[in-house]
């Protein structure tokens, strides 16, 4: 069985935000970048069980990205990736990026195509359902468990109000969610042979971009608090009535 996994660049989640050139683009200065979360600790470790059950897997990890996403690729590589391609681009358009990924997983003929559900910076949740539809293949969102026996995957995933489970054949994509799997660290072993995997680097495939990006936009800053004494509840209702506007 061959499995592709998506793997992309996020700033860790401790990392200050900030934009420059008016807002039109993130400050990447000093700024420590991690494999997104949901691409490493669910789609890619679950892809590692898979072939831990059945050794003969290949794991392929792709991204699209330039060389400053090459050492997030040798630790995806450290963890259990076989080998990897790099489409070498630099763009936030999602369906130029799932066009560039079809592109790949068209070429390499793959059983199972896993994305994490999002990417923690842009929440897009977008990718895996572009990938399938460019691939016609059968998607299956916001997975939580995965089990495959022979070609036939059995698939639990959140709803909303509940969960469902799926038989699907393969192949198919798969986005994953916490509850695939649990994170795992690169031991030495891992790291050391990272070093000498493949990683190809490939031109990207001409796709036109549909979106871009007009500028970006913190949060507003939270109010200070106001106390108001236990023994007023008419002044709290005043306010929650005629300032907030809760009630």
């Amino acid at each position: 069985m061959k499995i592709l996994v998506c793997i992309s660049k996020t700033p860790d989640t401790t990392a200050k935000i900030a934009f420059t050139d008016n807002n039109t683009k993130f400050a990447s200065d000093g700024v420590q970048w991690i494999i997104n979360p949901y691409d490493e600790w669910y789609a890619l470790v679950r892809a590692i069980e898979l072939k831990e059950s059945d050794p003969t897997t290949v794991i392929h990890l792709v991204t699209v990205g330039q060389a400053d996403t090459d050492p997030i690729i040798r630790k995806a590589l450290a963890l259990g990736g076989d080998e990897a391609i790099r489409v070498n681009a630099d763009s936030h358009d999602s369906f130029f990026i799932a066009s560039q990924i079809a592109e790949i997983a068209k070429q390499g003929n793959y059983d199972l195509v896993f994305t994490g559900k999002e990417t923690i910076d842009y929440n897009g949740s977008s990718i895996g359902g572009m990938v399938a539809e460019l691939l016609d293949l059968p998607y299956v969102s916001l997975a939580i468990k995965f089990a495959l026996d022979g070609t036939t995957a059995t698939i639990e995933r959140e709803i909303e109000g509940g969960e469902e489970t799926n038989k699907v054949q393969l192949p198919l994509v798969v986005s994953c969610q916490k509850g695939m799997a649990e994170q795992r660290i690169p031991n030495m072993k891992g790291i050391m042979g990272a070093r000498s995997k493949p990683l190809k680097v490939v031109e990207p495939t001409p796709v036109e971009a549909y979106t871009s990006i007009a500028s970006f936009e913190l949060p507003p800053a939270k109010a200070g608090v106001r106390l108001i004494p236990a023994d007023n509840p008419e002044e709290l209702v005043r306010i929650l009535h005629e300032e907030a506007r809760v009630i």
